[in-house]
Formats: structure tokens, C-alpha cells, sequence
């Protein structure tokens, strides 16, 4: 996968030059096949931009934990879904966004930072991201500043003999561990308890955080400490869970995660968890 600094990480971005390149032909050409200019961007120029990022970028922008470290502790009842979203889902899992319409949203709203968080894939991020390359590259991006992508998944996972959704960000897709878990189908047995998931996203790097903490059968009071335990770094406390118009986190669960999340001192997060077609509703 292409974010990466390895070897491997080139050698993919040479064989999606194929594909691009043919994107970029079809840019220069009208449908009666005379040639049009395309002085906005040029394949030369997104391709020199793309392989520069990986192979000089130690810590690609999508998988800077340190940043979003900061980004998370700064997080308050106000920032989603207008400054930050950390959980959204495309076509590339159960969502119905496009990457490039969501991608496209994200602009509009000038959100400062986002993830998108497919189930138990990160092709999504990665279309959205090939795509964000190659809007850098024209001339609407030029007063503009684009959001901050970070990679993202959500797995389902067991806790307390209880389904929860663990949320992984800033990770490196292309990590041993840490691959299992995104060939797009839930994991099961061991590898599907939470601090087998838990594990494997730090192995690869990343932060660990529970999802919609009061959605489960179970009291957020019993998992939110049994994921503790478990090694998760913080929890998705600013979250609406009766999908209200406008979007706004619960109070009530709010205010109880958040005493929780202060105990345990746990980063917070926040997210729509959109599913359907507007980053700012759940559906």
C-alpha cells in the first residue's frame, strides 16, 4: 500500500502510474480526440509529487500519530461534525459516500482534520487520499487549504463476550500485524478479541479507540475499564446516538463517558459515523 516508505510502497505507486497516466490522457483529449490543454495539473507533476512523499516521508501524514495525538486532546463537544470527524464510512464498506464526494465535502466544510474509518478496509482512505494528490495539483487548491487525512478502520471485536467496534488510526496498512484485520471481512476466534485488535494496531503504529462506547448491549461502565485493560488509548466520546438533525453528541452519554475517559485519562474522539451521504448525520 502506498503510503509506505518501503520498497514495495514504490514499486505499487509505478504500477498505479498506468492506470493514472491513462486518467491524465483522457484529461488532454475532447471527445471529438483534439487536443485540449490541461495546464491546471500534470501527470508528470502529480507522479513527481507522489514519489517524493514516499520516498523522503519516514512518517507519511496519513499515520503521524503524534499529530493526531494532539488533534484528540483538543477535542470538545464542539468540534464535530464542522472542525473534526474521526468516524465515517464509503462505498468501499457499508457506506454510500463515493471517496472523491466525500473527499469533495471535506473541502467544502473546510474541515481542519478527518479519518475515514471503513470497516475492515483502508482502500477507501486510499482513494480519497490518491485523490486529495491530485486535486493538490490544480488551481482551485491554490486558495485553499485541505483537510488534514489521517487512515483510519473500524473492527469488530469482542469484549466481555460483548460485539464492540474498535476504532484504529495513524497505523501503517502495510505492518504484519496488523494486515489480518483489512482484507475486509470481520475477524473471528481469538484474533477477534479486543486485545488481540488492540495489539495489533499498536504493532502497527497506530492509536486504538472504542467505539460509540454506550451503543452496546453491555454498560459503556463495564467496557470502557475492560478496554483499559485491554490497552486502548481513548474512546469515541462525542458521538449522537439518535442520529439528531442537526448533529450533535448526546448529552447524557457525553457527560458520563467523558467522567469515565478523565478517570482512565483516555484520549477523546469524535465522530458521525456517516453512513449515508452528508459528513454531517449519521444516515
Amino acid at each position: 500500500m502506498h503510503r509506505s516508505s518501503s520498497p514495495l510502497s514504490a514499486d505499487r505507486i509505478f504500477m498505479d502510474s498506468i492506470e493514472i497516466r491513462q486518467s491524465f490522457k483522457a484529461l488532454d483529449y475532447s471527445r471529438d480526440g483534439k487536443k485540449i490543454e490541461t495546464s491546471h495539473f500534470t501527470f508528470e507533476a502529480f507522479m513527481s509529487a507522489k514519489l517524493a512523499t514516499v520516498l523522503t516521508s519516514e512518517n507519511p501524514a496519513g499515520q503521524d500519530v503524534a499529530a493526531l495525538r494532539q488533534v484528540f486532546a483538543s477535542i470538545t463537544a464542539e468540534s464535530c461534525p464542522h472542525l473534526y470527524n474521526f468516524h465515517m464510512h464509503t462505498t468501499h464498506s457499508d457506506g454510500q459516500l463515493q471517496p472523491e464526494l466525500l473527499m469533495e465535502q471535506a473541502i467544502d466544510l473546510s474541515l481542519r482534520g478527518f479519518a475515514i474509518t471503513d470497516h475492515h478496509r483502508v482502500t477507501g482512505y486510499q482513494a480519497a487520499q490518491d485523490w486529495l494528490d491530485l486535486w493538490r495539483q490544480t488551481a482551485q487548491a491554490m486558495d485553499r487549504t485541505p483537510p488534514r487525512l489521517w487512515i483510519g478502520t473500524e473492527i469488530t471485536s469482542q469484549l466481555l463476550e460483548t460485539e464492540v467496534h474498535i476504532l484504529g488510526f495513524a497505523f501503517d496498512p502495510n505492518q504484519r500485524a496488523i494486515a489480518p484485520y483489512l482484507n475486509g471481512t470481520a475477524p473471528t476466534g481469538e484474533a477477534a478479541e479486543a486485545g488481540n485488535v488492540i495489539s495489533a494496531i499498536h504493532q502497527a503504529g497506530g492509536l486504538a479507540v472504542l467505539a460509540h462506547p454506550a451503543r452496546y448491549r453491555r454498560s459503556f461502565h463495564d467496557l470502557v475499564p475492560a478496554a483499559v485493560e485491554c490497552g486502548i488509548d481513548g474512546v469515541e466520546t462525542y458521538y449522537a446516538y439518535n442520529n439528531p438533525k442537526p448533529w450533535q453528541p448526546s448529552p447524557k452519554e457525553t457527560q458520563q463517558v467523558r467522567q469515565l475517559s478523565a478517570h482512565y485519562r483516555l484520549l477523546n474522539t469524535c465522530g458521525t459515523d456517516t453512513h449515508g451521504l452528508s459528513l454531517l448525520q449519521r444516515l
